[in-house]
């Protein structure tokens, strides 16, 4: 049995400061510095407007010129979000979330720990939900006990499932969507909650097909011919069909932030990246771990946050290197900044990749080496790795005497 956890809006809150901020009329995260111009997340008098999440910028504005545009908080989302992650860790829930605000977690592996237990309202509730099995109650309080924030929850036999239970649940009940049944009267739109197949909501809709049950009733050949594999897997999804968990592993948090004496941009947040990541390497609590998966975030002086996830193409602990591929990364920064914060999100293992390029066998040389070339053309094209060849030692021309060939191993 699969449980969602669902709290409404929950960016959206965040990045207006409270549920407060909500109720003084329409409001909508703003579209990201540098990315498409469409809304985030809306309020729900925004909703009443016909507007949604993924809306360009542009017809929302039509269709509500009184909506409040809201600076996204991408750094604040990331740690109110890990928080709820370690509450949710807390009762022993193997969770998977991909996006803030929305986690899923199997409940059969929690049923001997917190299926016995619960408050007998609670229980109740459970029970009096389709298809809920018994021990379910004892597990959602459990989770409730350790949130202590307004959530919604669902559960089903898949992910899919388990979501839409948790988009219609209401306060202290837990609700269970059994498959392709109780999928059939749930509205198309609910595809836009799964950013792989959010794009076929509109052209269904325009089709006449508003229901998942008219979707699963199409045929999955039919879906494939309109759409091909993203309509495969709409059609899956109507069907109650979704990919297995993926549990994330908890991990240690080691992190470093940088503030900057005034607003800093170009060769200053350069110099800081550059004291950024010594600093990083330098924690004692490192302990000569390598680092795989790291997220640099900067606060704006114009308000709002910036965050981008980098993860490195092997394990490493050069800060040389570092610094080259997170400078990448720093150019995107759309505005001045007060604040860097460089986090490590997955170690790697300790001293790996911390060998020259020709200390060991041939084979492994001539792996590497062939690596090299492949990414140096990917940057720079086909002529980034050449070879002299001679072709005439001899001749008095010295372009007669050798050419420029492809360099292959």
């Amino acid at each position: 049995m699969i449980v969602a956890v669902l709290l409404s809006r929950f960016e959206l809150v965040i990045a207006a400061g409270g549920r407060e901020a909500l109720a003084r009329g329409p409001a909508a995260l703003a579209p990201e510095p540098g990315r498409e111009q469409r809304v985030g997340e809306v309020s729900s008098s925004a909703e009443g407007f016909g507007i949604h999440k993924g809306m360009r910028l542009g017809e929302a504005l039509a269709r509500c010129p009184a909506l409040a545009l809201i600076p996204p908080d991408p750094m604040g989302v990331a740690d109110a979000w890990e928080k709820v992650l370690a509450r949710l860790e807390s009762v022993g829930a193997a969770v998977e979330s991909e996006t803030p605000g929305l986690a899923f977690f199997d409940a059969s592996s929690l049923a001997r720990l917190h299926g016995g237990g619960g408050d007998p309202a609670t229980a109740l509730q459970a029970r009096a939900s389709s298809g809920a099995p018994p021990w379910l109650a004892g597990v959602v309080a459990a989770v409730r006990a350790a949130l202590r924030l307004p959530a919604r929850i669902g559960a089903g036999p898949s992910r899919f499932c388990a979501l839409a239970g948790a988009v219609k649940a209401r306060s202290r009940r837990v609700e269970v969507v059994d498959g392709a049944r109780g999928l059939a009267s749930e509205p198309v739109a609910l595809l836009r909650r799964r950013p792989e197949v959010a794009s076929t909501v509109e052209p269904l809709m325009r089709l006449g097909v508003t229901t998942l049950g008219q979707l699963a009733a199409l045929g999955r050949p039919v879906v494939a011919d309109r759409f091909g594999r993203v309509g495969e897997h709409a059609h899956d999804l109507a069907c109650g069909k979704d990919d297995e968990l993926r549990p994330r592993l908890p991990g240690e948090v080691l992190e470093e932030v940088l503030e900057l004496p005034e607003s800093a941009s170009g060769v200053q947040l350069e110099r800081a990246l550059v004291l950024l990541v010594d600093q990083l390497l330098a924690r004692r609590e490192r302990r000569g771990r390598t680092l795989r998966a790291v997220v640099l975030g900067a606060r704006l002086v114009e308000g709002g946050t910036w965050r981008e996830r980098m993860v490195f193409r092997e394990p490493l602990a050069d800060g040389a290197r570092m610094r080259l591929a997170l400078g990448q990364k720093l150019v995107l920064l759309p505005a001045p900044a007060e604040s860097l914060r460089l986090t490590v999100e997955r170690f790697g293992p300790s001293g790996a990749g911390a060998h020259a390029l020709f200390d060991d066998g041939s084979a492994a040389r001539t792996a590497r080496m062939r690596e090299a070339i492949r990414q140096a053309r990917a940057v720079a094209g086909p002529e980034a790795a050449l070879r002299v060849l001679a072709v005439d030692p001899d001749s008095r021309v010295p372009e007669r005497q050798a050419v420029l060939a492809p360099y292959e191993l």
